[in-house]
């Protein structure tokens, strides 16, 4: 008995332990909705299980610790809840993130945006006039275009084929610049004059202004540079839940067998044969 308990005790730790990693990823994701990906719902779902496992693997600890049975069995279905969210949220991350991708351009090192590249639940939530004012908004608080400045000794902008080889993040390249097929012509990072040629028929084109408040906030790729941002933090993200999932289901497993064993010697009962087994041969006994 003193054996199990104390493997019950220390699968809890660890659980409790797995739940830093959850929690740390919900936190980043709220660090980036602050001044990056700036869609500040995403990180409250993993927010709340780190929290939740937490809590759990305090009360089955404590559980193991006093022989409390209530608390065992508490914490093994509320943990089986929580371990069935945390699936259900890795599957949801991977299916909205799914589609959309910056496409490359010729003799540069950064990409180009598009918004029609993306599609689903995410994007029509990014893309929606309710939503895109406050992301547009926390874009530009966040200074992310002013920042991609960089000048020489002199104080000149650096040349235009110098920039064109730098690498962009998402956002930097959908919002702070014209996209390239517009043929606006380099200034400096922030500053792009028309072109003589015709101009490209995509209509961020016209919405593009060297006016250091609008730049492309209203343009499409920046929507879509926030939905490649997005993307890319929650594939991080889901990598890290998907190994502490693993892990979960393996704890609790091995946590399950011990909590059944410790019934059994309660009972004083031989291994594989349980009083309720035999009284009730039919009803199943957490």
């Amino acid at each position: 008995m003193r054996t199990s308990n104390h493997l019950i005790g220390v699968l809890n730790f660890l659980t409790f332990l797995l739940s830093i990693p959850i929690l740390g990823g919900g936190i980043w994701l709220s660090s980036r909705a602050n001044n990056t990906d700036c869609l500040k719902f995403l990180q409250w779902p993993l927010i709340i299980i780190g929290v939740s496992i937490m809590v759990v693997s305090l009360a089955g600890f404590a559980g193991a610790c006093y022989r409390n049975t209530f608390l065992m069995r508490l914490y093994l279905v509320v943990m089986f809840l929580v371990i069935a969210v945390l699936i259900g949220f890795i599957i949801f991350a991977y299916v909205v993130t799914d589609k959309g991708s910056g496409r490359r351009v010729l003799n540069r090192g950064y990409m180009d945006y598009y918004l029609q590249d993306y599609s689903g639940w995410l994007e029509e939530r990014v893309a929606s006039h309710s939503y895109w004012g406050k992301i547009a908004s926390c874009v530009r608080d966040s200074k992310v275009c002013a920042k991609m400045g960089r000048v020489d000794s002199n104080g000149i902008p650096e040349p235009a084929d110098v920039f064109y080889l730098r690498k962009l993040t998402s956002v930097q390249s959908g919002c702070c610049k014209p996209p390239t097929d517009c043929g606006y012509i380099y200034q400096n990072e922030t500053v792009w004059n028309l072109g003589s040629g015709l101009m490209s028929a995509n209509p961020d084109c016209s919405k593009w202004s060297n006016d250091q408040g609008f730049l492309c906030y209203r343009c499409d790729s920046c929507k879509a540079g926030v939905l490649a941002s997005l993307k890319k933090s929650w594939r991080k993200v889901s990598v890290i839940n998907i190994v502490v999932m693993i892990i979960l289901v393996i704890v609790y497993i091995i946590a399950y067998a011990a909590y059944r064993n410790n019934k059994r010697m309660d009972n004083d009962e031989p291994y594989g044969e349980a009083r309720m087994t035999k009284s009730h041969p039919s009803h199943f006994q957490l």
